[in-house]
């Protein structure tokens, strides 16, 4: 006779594998709140209004040879305004993101 566990034990492992899902999902999830938002502005590119923590609309830039990039503009019409001088918004938006570097750069050289 072959050795087949007991059902008690398939529903024991089963439960405790579900409960180390869960767990780690969480787990994750939490990570994720937890990291800082990566987009260096708090206002719209173009008008220059405050962006709200979700309320904007992400418009998402493509040139040739060129990486995507992510805007984030307070109404669709700025897309309008974006697209007809996309250059000196994307510079705009290119000094943010080196301002926001270095400030890390300090932060954690004074941690250090």
């Amino acid at each position: 006779m072959k050795n087949h566990p007991s059902a008690s034990r398939l529903y024991l492992t089963a439960l405790l594998g579900a409960f180390a899902v869960a767990a780690t999902s969480g787990l994750a999830a939490d990570a994720k709140k937890k990291q800082p938002d990566p987009y260096p502005l708090t206002t719209c590119l173009v008008a220059g209004d405050p962006l709200g923590a979700s309320d904007y609309v992400t418009y998402v830039h493509k040139e040739a040879g060129k990486p995507d990039r992510t805007i984030r503009l307070c109404c669709d019409g700025c897309i309008d305004d974006f697209k007809k001088e996309p250059a000196k918004f994307l510079a705009k938006l290119d000094a943010a993101e080196a301002e926001a570097r270095a400030k890390a750069k300090s932060g954690k050289a004074k941690k250090s």
